[in-house]
């Protein structure tokens, strides 16, 4: 199935994310407190900064933490906190590495349902229960991933036609209509925190 990204919106970027599920699975994780596309080059960044074209769980795992938090650091910083970000890399490495042989593919490959597939995102090291959700609805829109109940397991973010995270992001116009919609979540939830309790 070719695949084609629009999530760092720079082509090379993309195509990484587009055939490496590690890749995908890192960009989804420092998907925080940065732009999105600047999340999503990240695995990109790393990997030529560590001189490959491709990330390998196994070798970021076994990096010295020190020097992998530099090839975070160096400018341009892959993360508004590049050190903290190193460590949560190298933890969901870890992880990878100790549950499914270092393949970040076999989370999803023999899966069931989205149920049991969300529960094992969940597990994952710096992956909440939403971020899970988003990265299973972006497996199941956009990579084919679509055990049973998939959209259910991934919750609103699952919703077909619906414009609220990383998940529906397909070129320009999708981009524009899911960052209209964060806006005015936040809009909402400003105005809910607002509002009196009695």
């Amino acid at each position: 199935m070719d695949i084609a990204l629009c999530l760092a919106q720079r082509p090379e970027a993309d195509a990484l994310l587009a055939r490496s599920p590690l890749a995908a699975l890192t960009g989804m994780l420092l998907d925080q407190q940065v732009p999105m596309e600047w999340a999503f080059s990240g695995p990109y960044t790393i990997a030529r900064r560590m001189g490959g074209e491709d990330l390998d769980a196994r070798e970021i795992a076994a990096w010295d933490p020190e020097r992998f938090a530099e090839v975070l650091s160096a400018k341009p910083a892959v993360h508004r906190y590049p050190g903290s970000m190193a460590k949560r890399v190298q933890q969901l490495c870890r992880y990878l590495v100790d549950h499914y042989d270092g393949d970040a593919a076999a989370l999803w490959r023999d899966v069931a349902t989205g149920r049991e597939l969300l529960a094992r995102l969940n597990a994952l090291p710096g992956f909440g229960r939403q971020k899970a959700q988003i990265f299973l609805a972006l497996l199941g829109k956009q990579f084919g991933v679509r055990p049973e109940g998939w959209r259910e397991a991934a919750g609103p973010y699952g919703e077909e036609g619906s414009y609220r995270s990383v998940a529906d992001i397909t070129g320009p116009e999708s981009l524009d209509k899911v960052r209209a919609y964060k806006q005015q979540a936040k809009r909402a939830a400003k105005a809910a925190a607002k509002r009196p309790t009695s």
